[in-house]
């Protein structure tokens, strides 16, 4: 027998038995009497399949066996990790956006993102280190994924935030009005932003960026330093800007659309404009709806419990693939 045959008996043995084994059957037979060419580490992976199929097997049976009620939330305890909707073709690279958060500690803009995921606003404070969030639309036939990343800690780490801003499609710079040093730190991350920009395209004017302007906390007015026309005039160019309250609700609707608009998003991705779902029947109405178009489906939207921030060595990936001239792009686009 040459070496060619010694290497594939084994493999054949294995095929073989995961053949017999696909269909769940239990032979009377122990798999190393039945099949005595297949060496240890090949019957550990079956043991191992065999085991993971009776789990999965005990999942189903009890999945079936419980009520209604209670159906969707056990299966929601299944998901242990999340789904990529773009690798599984279910969101096309085109409807793939991250909204990237910026400006000085205290302006509210964790709330601001809060009230974007259909949540209540929050009294307390806390320093936010990084808030990451993956909110996924269902329109008119087609899936949206929006990221929104609030990097407050990066404010002390130069690559590290320039990586961040890099990454960006849409920018929301979130001043607070009874704070004039805080849009004075917003017109300093409008300048950085523009720079980085015009930095990774090789351009030699500061490049046009979607930015929208979110002035917060409208509802302390008698605390107000920021009047309405010192945006503009600090900022020093035309940009929207929209005055509102995290803890009232005014104003947002307003800035969500703004967003959406800039960005190329449908106006149903505004927070009063469709129904928030469980992931998972989110993730069931893509795929029965997956090749169809049409207005009449009603509008959803689920936020993904499990997302997390891409590494950095995914965000460095894509920032490179997006320069125009690629060469030698770390020390000149990051540092």
């Amino acid at each position: 027998m040459n070496t060619t045959e010694k290497f594939y008996l084994p493999v054949d043995g294995i095929l073989e038995m995961f053949n017999s084994l696909a269909g769940h059957q239990q032979p009377s037979f122990t798999h190393e009497q039945q099949h005595p060419n297949i060496p240890k580490t090949g019957m550990g992976i079956i043991k191992t399949v065999k085991r993971c199929w009776k789990q999965q097997d005990k999942k189903v049976v009890e999945s079936r066996s419980s009520s209604s009620g209670n159906r969707q939330q056990s299966t929601d305890r299944l998901s242990k990790r999340s789904v990529d909707h773009l690798e599984l073709g279910l969101t096309k690279p085109r409807n793939c956006h991250r909204i990237v958060v910026l400006g000085a500690p205290r302006v509210g803009k964790t709330n601001i993102l809060r009230r974007f995921l259909g949540k209540e606003f929050e009294e307390d404070y806390e320093p936010t280190t990084e808030d990451f969030h993956r909110k996924l639309f269902h329109v008119g036939g087609e899936t949206f994924q929006i990221d929104l990343l609030d990097a407050a800690s990066e404010r002390d780490f130069p690559a590290k935030r320039r990586l961040t801003i890099l990454t960006g499609d849409i920018f929301l710079l979130v001043f607070s009005l009874d704070d004039k040093e805080s849009l004075d730190e917003v017109r300093e991350i409008l300048n950085e932003i523009k720079a980085a920009k015009a930095k990774l395209h090789k351009l030699k004017q500061p490049a046009g960026v979607p930015v929208v302007i979110c002035g917060n906390k409208a509802d302390l007015a008698p605390q107000r330093e920021v009047g309405l026309s010192e945006p503009g005039r600090i900022l020093g160019e035309a940009l929207p800007v929209f005055e509102t309250s995290a803890k009232t609700g005014s104003g947002l609707e307003a800035l969500f659309r703004a967003v959406a608009s800039l960005g190329g998003l449908p106006d149903e991705t505004s927070p009063s404009r469709h129904q928030t779902v469980p992931i998972l029947t989110y993730q069931s109405l893509c795929v029965e709806r997956r090749g169809r178009r049409s207005g009449r489906a009603p509008c959803c939207a689920a936020v993904d419990p499990l997302a997390r921030r891409p590494s950095f060595n995914s965000d460095l990936r894509m920032v490179l693939g997006s320069s125009t001239k690629p060469a030698k792009p770390e020390k000149c686009q990051i540092q």
